[in-house]
């Protein structure tokens, strides 16, 4: 007999039986150990960092992240599975900030740097418990007891090592230019970090006039949507080959561009035509005159980015706050001086303003310029404004001096191997991810912060020599902690005599992320903590990655900085395969957030429902790329459609071979001699489903892979097989549902590990786990192709008679005389005709030949087939009554019956064929249906 399969309250129960079986058994690690020293399927886990609580939508990747190396350890890959953790950054910072109450740097350095990091170290794993407890929870098999850290001294070398391969290489530089900056955080952002970050917002645009000088009355009216940067104007910019006109409102005189005319809202007359070539050198009375220029300022220049969509036509040209402004400034020598500083306040010298956050003083430079006669008008617009990614305060475009990784120096490179790479969806190789390359930026690398690996780059205060270390060899003190201030206090001597100290930067963790692949080794260095004699052999076998998969939004975070990084240091990208999934939605479809509470507790889903089931919804909800609407409405309609249906199907199979009195030894080979055309339509369709699971896995598409097992359990297994083999219990049947369980638990063991391992388990597979099996090889001599269409048309002929029966108002119950089916070249053999039959409660099957498919029903109902209907309600009443009396399946009992006329006719004509059927003893008549 097989162990007892019981009625689930939740499916979450089978988790709780399976997950103290992996742990005792050490499952997961001898899942490792079975294909050690084969070929490699090489997976990088993306670090998640571990300072803020799990929720449900970091289970999305993960299961993705789960299924593969799964998948392909059970198809005799080597598949190491490190896990890792982001540590470092601003993300970290900005958390030990708000439990600190501080609201910027100056705050930090008060409190002191290494009493801030200390608090950076202990934030990093404050929530590490319930990560590692969601990722067993869910069955995300995870090498937990190695991870690599970026904090750690052996990682952080490391990094090291890839900044000075790059340096030596000339792809870091230090520039001065304009990058999207974070006043909040006093940093700046790098462009991948910076489209992470936009919203749609509302903000005041201004039409502002600028007093030509010499010219009484006379303005050129210039637009903004920033007021802010107005007290930093320096020139005002035109296009030169586009048509300029002067024109006479009321009692003043405006210049603009003709194609713009309509944003005036007076009536007007032209004055004056000219292009735009003949307004260059002429000067202005800014609005605001409070810095004072040791270089010519404010007079009208000529630039390629002026355009007439919007507008006036003549840009206001504020140097140090704008990209193209400050390559404009650079090409004809604008002066470049803040009116703002690194706290994003204005200046002492900006005397109405000092001290007030720009984008709060808009509100005030607007009232002022209408006070000053300086405004023409003011309009709301709606556009796309970025923040920050992880403070969420507006970005500034900032002039500071910053390193920059040369990415643009290798372009070429990157996106031919960009092409190289299987990307998933396809879409995203020449669109998100290939115009995101197409039009790169050097990639901004510093940030003037605390908690982060240092950029390991001395300079000499004397001299301006650069030194930039790539190991922790050449520094004086090997044993120091490589973290700030510790190692601001190494100084060097510079060969002009001057002392060399360190730049005060911290990197963008997001490079930390992507030197992963060398540095989740200690590579280049030596590393005694592995298993391998050197860690150059574990990390040229673990480079590049077969498979990555994140978000969506890794478009243009780690999967940037993976593909740059390992291009730039080994000439190839550092991964193969990526997948990506969308996000989580609500059951909406709305982004889940606290503030609208409709985030949902993982813990709480996983305890109602169980893994399986929140996996199966992420595998099966969406074609990747896409988001996902999840919830418990969502589990619930997983749960109901699919699992409930497979396990009653397991449940009925174990129940009756149980009471059959067969050995499980008797039904573990099926027997081809002994199985019906039925038999042998399920074991042909299970595998073709296997076939089809592969192909779909082979192509990391985990949507039809999952489909295609629905469809097989619920219409075919379930629906057709079952219900056709009901009450014919023979040894080949429980051969052939054996067969199938088995298999399935097989092919749906990386999809949905633990009911897969329980029905293993139960069926006393030959493994210690279903996931120390290897995957199946489809048996051919079992596949029938032909078989199978031939069963499938058969089921379309029985839907179409459904329907004529549906329509005629006869119940299936009442068994007709004949059916008739017509088609061209129809071959349909007899032992397929007769489960037609058997299916339609229909007497004679006959198929014809005819140029056009139809069905033909006998609805003439005899004496003899009328009664034959009622037998077969008279078992059906018998059988709702032992259900509604509690009466156990098996139990022989006595029954009373309702003595009526039909009832005497029925059971004078079936009283053996009722007995057998309905287990019963005796069938006495009285006054109804009764159990005695």
């Amino acid at each position: 007999m097989f162990s007892e399969v019981k009625t689930l309250k939740s499916f979450a129960e089978i988790d709780n039986e399976i997950l103290p079986y992996w742990e005792k058994n050490k499952i997961f690690k001898k899942t490792l150990a079975k294909n050690k020293g084969g070929k490699s399927f090489v997976f990088y886990e993306g670090p998640p960092t571990a300072n803020g609580m799990p929720h449900l939508g970091h289970i999305l990747p993960r299961v993705f992240k789960d299924l593969f190396p799964r998948y392909k350890t059970m198809q005799g890959y080597n598949c190491i599975r490190k896990g890792g953790w982001d540590t470092q950054g601003l993300p970290v910072e900005l958390e030990v900030e708000k439990e600190l109450g501080f609201s910027g740097k100056s705050q930090i350095e008060k409190y002191g740097v290494i009493a801030f990091n200390k608090k950076c170290r202990e934030s990093v794993f404050k929530y590490v418990e319930k990560w590692n407890m969601l990722t067993q929870r869910i069955g995300y098999w995870l090498d937990l007891d190695d991870p690599y850290v970026t904090m750690d001294k052996n990682y952080i070398e490391s990094v090291w090592w890839v900044i000075k391969t790059l340096y030596d290489k000339k792809l870091i530089i230090k520039d001065y230019k304009v990058l999207p900056y974070c006043a909040r955080c006093e940093t700046p952002l790098s462009s991948h970090e910076l489209a992470q970050g936009y919203k749609e917002t509302k903000d005041a645009s201004v039409y502002v006039k600028f007093k030509v000088k010499n010219q009484d009355k006379t303005y050129f009216l210039a637009w903004t949507t920033t007021p802010w940067t107005l007290p930093g104007n320096v020139a005002l910019a035109v296009s030169a080959t586009a048509s300029y006109v002067k024109v006479s409102v009321k009692d003043e005189f405006y210049i603009l561009a003709k194609g713009r005319l309509s944003v005036l809202d007076d009536e007007y007359t032209i004055i004056e035509t000219f292009k735009g070539s003949n307004l260059v050198g002429i000067k202005y009375q800014p609005p605001f005159d409070y810095i004072k220029y040791d270089v010519p300022a404010h007079f009208v220049t000529s630039a390629d980015f002026v355009t007439m969509e919007d507008g006036t036509g003549i840009v206001h040209t504020a140097v140090m706050y704008g990209v193209d402004d400050f390559e404009l400034g650079s090409k004809i020598g604008l002066p470049k001086k803040h009116a703002v500083d690194l706290s994003g306040k204005f200046i002492a010298d900006i005397t109405p303003y000092a001290g007030m956050y720009v984008k709060k003083a808009d509100k005030f430079i607007i009232e002022d310029l209408a006070k000053m006669g300086s405004l023409y008008k003011t309009e709301e617009i709606t556009h796309d404004y970025p923040f920050c990614w992880r403070c969420d305060s507006p970005l500034l475009y900032y002039a500071l001096e910053s390193y920059f990784v040369k990415t643009t120096a290798l372009k070429e490179e990157i996106i031919k191997e960009n092409q190289k790479t299987n990307w998933y969806p396809k879409h995203l190789k020449n669109g998100r991810m290939g115009e995101w390359l197409s039009n790169m930026v050097d990639w901004s690398i510093s940030r003037s912060r605390f908690w982060g690996t240092p950029i390991p780059i001395w300079v000499c205060a004397k001299c301006n020599q650069e030194k930039c270390l790539g190991s922790y060899q050449e520094l004086p003190d090997k044993t120091i902690d490589p973290h700030r201030p510790y190692i601001d206090e190494i100084k060097f001597k510079c060969k002009c005599g001057g002392e060399m100290a360190r730049v005060p930067y911290v990197l963008d963790c997001w490079f930390d992320s992507g030197a992963m692949p060398f540095a989740q080794y200690h590579f280049p260095f030596e590393n005694k903590q592995v298993c391998f004699s050197r860690n150059k052999e574990l990390f040229e076998s673990q480079y590049p990655a077969d498979f990555i998969c994140e978000a969506i939004d890794q478009t243009r975070g780690w999967f940037y900085t993976l593909m740059v990084l390992g291009t730039l240091i080994t000439g190839k990208n550092s991964y193969k395969t990526v997948l990506t999934t969308g996000h989580g939605l609500d059951e909406k479809g709305r982004k889940m957030s606290k503030s609208v509470g409709n985030v949902v507790d993982p813990f709480e889903a996983l305890d109602k429902y169980g893994a399986d089931i929140i996996r199966w919804n992420f595998f099966s909800g969406a074609s990747l790329g896409n988001n996902f609407r999840t919830g418990m409405a969502n589990f619930e309609e997983v749960r109901r459609q699919f699992f409930n249906i497979l396990w009653n199907s397991f449940n009925y199979f174990v129940t009756y071979f149980n009471i059959s009195g067969f050995k499980e030894a008797e039904i573990k080979q099926i027997k081809d001699s002994d199985l019906s055309i039925l038999d042998k339509w399920i074991v042909s369709r299970i595998e073709s489903v296997t076939n089809e699971v592969t192909k779909y896995l082979d192509k990391y598409d985990a949507l039809n892979a999952t489909k295609s097992i629905e469809g097989f359990v619920i219409n075919d297994l379930s629906t057709w097989y079952i219900r056709r083999s009901r009450g014919n219990h023979t040894k080949s049947i429980y051969r052939v549902l054996y067969f199938v369980f088995k298999r399935l638990s097989i092919i749906m063991a990386p999809l949905a590990p633990f009911i897969s391992e329980k029905i293993y388990q139960v069926l006393g597979g030959d493994a210690e786990s279903v996931h120390l099996e290897n995957w199946p090889r489809v048996n051919e001599n079992y596949q029938d192709e032909k078989l199978e269409e031939e069963m499938r048309l058969a089921r379309v002929f029985v839907e179409q008679i459904h329907a004529k029966r549906h329509e005629a108002g006869i119940k299936l119950r009442q068994p007709l005389a004949k059916a008739i089916i017509k088609g061209n070249n129809l071959k349909i053999s007899l032992e397929i005709i007769k489960i037609i039959g058997e299916e339609l409660n229909v007497k004679k099957i006959e198929v014809k030949q005819a140029s056009k498919e139809s069905i033909e029903l006998d609805t003439v109902i005899t004496k003899e087939l009328e009664l034959e209907g009622q037998f077969r309600d008279f078992i059906r009443s018998i059988q709702e009554l032992r259900k509604s009396s509690n009466v156990a399946y098996d139990q022989i009992v006595a029954v009373t019956y309702e003595d009526t006329v039909g009832n005497r006719e029925v059971v004078e004509k079936y009283k053996d064929e009722i007995c057998k059927q309905a287990l019963l003893s005796k069938l006495i008549p009285n006054e109804s249906f009764k159990i005695l």
